[in-house]
């Protein structure tokens, strides 16, 4: 069975709506998209290939699509990401979009998410999602996201879509690498396991 991986760029206070440009999603009056364009770095960048690069399948929601679509099948073909991403299986988990889709090797998710998304484990062994606010929800909900890779810059905006929106499903998480850039913004990868312990400190027995 594979792994889903979730890849998000999100602010201090969580936010990840519109990291790439004022168009991005401007849903809710949404004034600060493109916050994450000016802490990009190379270093970065070269990292967030690598993590991706060895993705088998690439799910993306009804937005997050549309933006790639109508980005990468025409991006410049030196970049590592356009090869990448116009060579990888892509699936839509979308209602309002029917196949066939225009960007080449793209497909609706059929059937229920999770049954769908067991599937693409049972043929991919490494699915990935980048972005994707809305269908994320969904996966954390169903408990199918394995892997999420969090990339925090130093900035907080106070509003906007977050990766964790209220009434998530509790979680617990288990940090398996963590890296710090120059410019305060940090990559956090943890695993996602069941229903988080808890303690209490009043009592003799569980203090540390």
């Amino acid at each position: 069975m594979g792994e889903l991986t979730v890849t998000e760029f999100m602010t201090v206070d969580g936010v990840a709506q519109a990291p790439g440009g004022p168009e991005e999603d401007p849903t809710e009056d949404f004034a600060h998209g493109g916050w994450q364009a000016p802490l990009w770095d190379e270093e970065a960048g070269g990292l967030v290939f690598e993590q991706a690069k060895g993705m088998d399948a690439l799910l993306l929601g009804r937005r997050t699509y549309d933006i790639f679509a109508g980005y990468w099948p025409t991006a410049p073909a030196e970049m590592d990401f356009t090869r990448l991403l116009n060579r990888v299986p892509k699936y839509v988990a979308t209602r309002t979009l029917a196949d066939p889709l225009d960007w080449a090797g793209s497909h609706v998710l059929d059937g229920t998410l999770a049954g769908a998304v067991a599937g693409l484990k049972e043929r991919y062994g490494r699915v990935h999602v980048i972005g994707s606010l809305n269908l994320l929800q969904s996966l954390l909900a169903e408990r199918l996201v394995d892997r999420l890779n969090l990339w925090m810059y130093p900035v907080v905006l106070g509003r906007g879509k977050r990766v964790f929106e209220g009434g998530a499903v509790p979680s617990e998480l288990r940090l398996t690498t963590s890296r710090v850039f120059a410019n305060g913004s940090l990559q956090l990868e943890y695993t996602l396991g069941g229903e988080p312990a808890v303690g209490d400190f009043t009592d003799p027995d569980a203090a540390p």
